[in-house]
Order: C-alpha cells, then structure tokens, then sequence
C-alpha cells in the first residue's frame, strides 16, 4: 500500500477541490461575484454615498471588497460546510489522511482563493469607471481584508457546526442582508442613527468596512478597527473550535 501524499498537498488538493466547488455552485457564484459587482454600479450612479466623500466610487469600492470577504467566507463557506455536515461528508472526511486540522485548512485556502478572484473582478470594473485608490495603501488593506476573511470564515464554521443546514442558510443569508444594510461594511456605523452607532461599530462587519476605507481612501492604519476585527477572529475562532459539531 502506497503511502499518502504529504499534508502539504493534500490540504491543497482539498483546498482547490472546496474553491472549484464554490465557483461551480451557481448560487454562491451570484453571492460571491454578481451581487457585489451589481451593488458596486448601483452605489456608483446614485447618491446613495454623496456624503461621505467627493467620488462615489472611491467610497464604495472599498466596502464591496470587504462584501465580498463576507459574501465568501461567511455565507458561502458556511452554507457549504452546513450541508456536507448534513450529508456526512465532514465525518468522512475527518477521518482521512487530510485529517480535521487539513480540512479546516483546505476550506481557508478555498475562501482565500475565490476572495482573489472576486477582489480583481470588482477591482478591474471599479478601476474602469473611475476607482482611484490610494496605492500605498492597497498592501495594507489586503493585509486586512485577509484578516477579514478569516474572522468570517470562523463565524461562518460556527454557525454551519453548530445549527441544521436549514437553519444556517437561514441564518447566514439573513445576517448578510442585515450586514451589508445596517452593519457598516458599505456605509460607515457613523452614519447610522445615533441609538444603534455604538452597537455596529462594534461588529466585524463595521470593522472590516472601516479598515478598508481608512487603508483605501486616507492611507491610515485604523488601530482601534483592527483590533475589533482582531478580537472577533480570536473569539469566532475559539468557539468554532469548542463547539463545531463534525457530524
């Protein structure tokens, strides 16, 4: 009996087949790349953002990328992770070489994938109608979005190891339309009504939203964002790994 590929390969191997998976799904595609770029033309050509800064687009770019991390990691990821609960798939899979530790890996190499692919989409269409971000500091909002993607991802797991299937896409397809409405990724907590400001700014959401827009537009490091965002992965993390339920 031949021996088993190194971990190395076999968490990408994983990692490319749940990235094929995702971009083959046809509803997760429209999550992951349609939405975003339709809610990129449309903050683009109404008013929507006038007052919070003098180009539409350089306003909203930076929060449609900080969607899409949400769209991929969160939704996406956990409605998948949900159903191959459902369906056995993740027990299976567990006592494989690939092992727990490389499918949980394979899965963060799947959303960091599909994000790239989703932030030089909705890069490429922004940068055409007029995106002009501040370009010292796209490292560092990368650097962040990663970041990002990461916290939802651990949020995403969560919900899908620890909730029926049925009751994660509820779940997950609710807090998505709540979270790019009123949870401050698109328009900043600052400018919501003063009675819900303090209890946004606190959610990655607002952080993730916030990050990007001071990194993309003013070229600043948002310490006290990042350490919200910093703070949510640790804890989404934590409780992924205490409560996830593998079957």
């Amino acid at each position: 009996m031949s021996a088993p590929a190194p971990l190395s390969v076999r968490v990408l191997n994983q990692g490319r087949y749940e990235a094929e998976t995702m971009l083959r799904n046809g509803e997760q595609l429209i999550l992951a790349v349609v939405l975003p770029l339709l809610g990129l033309l449309a903050l683009s050509v109404t008013p929507v953002l006038d007052a919070y800064g003098e180009s539409r687009i350089d306003t909203a770019a930076p929060g449609i990328l900080a969607l899409c991390a949400l769209s991929t990691a969160f939704t996406g990821q956990g409605i998948a992770t949900g159903f191959d609960r459902r369906y056995g798939v993740l027990r299976f899979l567990s006592t494989t070489p690939l092992g727990r530790a490389g499918l949980i890996a394979g899965k963060v190499i799947a959303v960091l994938s599909v994000l790239a692919i989703q932030v030089v989409l909705v890069s490429a269409v922004a940068v055409f109608i007029g995106w002009r971000p501040s370009l010292p500091g796209v490292p560092l909002a990368l650097v962040l979005l990663v970041l990002g993607a990461v916290a939802f991802t651990a949020l995403g797991l969560l919900v899908a190891g620890t909730v029926r299937p049925e009751a994660t896409l509820a779940i997950t397809n609710l807090l998505w339309i709540l979270l790019a409405g009123v949870g401050g990724i698109i328009l900043p907590a600052a400018s919501l009504p003063s009675d819900m400001e303090p209890f946004v700014q606190f959610l990655p959401s607002a952080a993730l939203g916030d990050v990007m827009r001071s990194a993309l537009i003013d070229t600043q490091f948002n310490l006290s964002a990042t350490l919200i965002l910093l703070a949510w992965t640790i804890l989404g993390s934590l409780a992924a790994v205490r409560w996830f339920k593998w079957s």
